[in-house]
């Protein structure tokens, strides 16, 4: 893979507001949520779930011992990760490119158009070349102005986080992965009670139990439609009718939706802005009054928790 700084794809943050606004800019009607268990009443409000983005950290040896089998002749949509840190956008991809009739912006179904018929690692480095995604990926990044390259300073290993895909197609379990060959299939599922999701739940938790009793090295997310079109037309519904208890149920949800979507936006808007100036104001002003010292082992304690509640993957880094 090509260096970090080379390629101009820049680290994405593990964050349902960060994804959403991608598939916002890819002109899909797709929101992301954050998951904290699979049983069925914490997936029921995302209901119904187009696929299972998971984050986790990368072992080489799991490649050894992997579960499913290679669909080398797969009809749908796969592209190779090629370059480095694209790992967030290619798994986005490699789900919405096989849902069937997804709306889509104009860029990218000229894109996806213009790959069919291409082997995943082609298709890859077309994806991967089209500086319009390039910049729909790197539009929420950390600024990334300063840069060093000291052949002398020690550089450390860290550990690579990868996002893969769970998700139905053609009546069967699909793995999504950028680094393999090809799609993994897990085999068919049963149609009947919670369908594929069911299927996906034993594979995901198989995959969850082969690291160590109560690592956190992993984390995920929902990818669904955006439910606030199909509640606001219930609720005009439900006023209409006169379900006036119903209808204050489905009102407070919207409330929580549109609270979620504003504290994204002001997320989102935090992460468009430079704070490189502010940062060197402080550290100075730090640095005068002989608090600089305190204020670093304060900034690793705090970095340090964070991590642990994140299971260290804040950001995509493989």
């Amino acid at each position: 893979m090509a260096e970090d700084f080379q390629s101009g794809w820049q680290l994405t943050e593990s964050d349902p507001g960060v994804f959403s606004e991608l598939l916002k800019r890819l002109g899909t009607p797709l929101v992301v949520d954050d998951l904290y268990s699979l049983d069925a009443a914490a997936l029921s409000e995302h209901q119904p779930i187009n696929a299972f983005i998971f984050l986790f950290k990368w072992i080489p040896t799991h490649q050894e011992s992997m579960a499913g089998s290679y669909d080398q002749e797969f009809p749908g949509f796969f592209a190779h990760q090629v370059v480095n840190n694209a790992c967030a956008t290619l798994a986005v991809l490699n789900a919405i490119g096989n849902i069937p009739g997804l709306q889509m912006g104009t860029q990218l179904t000229d894109l996806i158009a213009f790959t069919t018929g291409m082997d995943p690692q082609t298709r890859g480095m077309a994806i991967t070349s089209a500086d319009w995604l390039r910049e729909a990926h790197n539009a929420l990044s950390p600024p990334s102005s300063i840069y060093l390259d000291d052949p002398d300073l020690k550089k450390t290993a860290e550990d690579a986080y990868h996002f893969i895909v769970y998700m139905p197609y053609m009546g069967a379990l699909y793995e999504f992965d950028g680094l393999k060959d090809a799609p993994v299939t897990h085999g068919p599922y049963n149609e009947q009670g919670e369908g594929w999701v069911a299927k996906a739940r034993e594979v995901i938790e198989a995959r969850i139990a082969t690291y160590p009793a109560g690592s956190l090295n992993f984390s995920l997310l929902a990818l669904h439609e955006d439910p606030l079109p199909s509640l606001q037309k219930q609720l005009q519904e439900l006023q209409t009718s006169g379900n006036d208890i119903t209808a204050s149920e489905v009102a407070e949800r919207i409330e929580r939706e549109n609270n979620k979507r504003h504290r994204w936006d002001f997320e989102n808007a935090m992460r468009r802005h430079n704070h490189f100036g502010l940062i060197h104001g402080l550290l100075l002003a730090l640095a005068k009054g002989g608090e600089l010292d305190a204020a670093k082992e304060n900034a690793k304690k705090a970095l340090a928790e964070r991590r642990a509640k994140h299971g260290g993957a804040d950001m995509d880094q493989d």
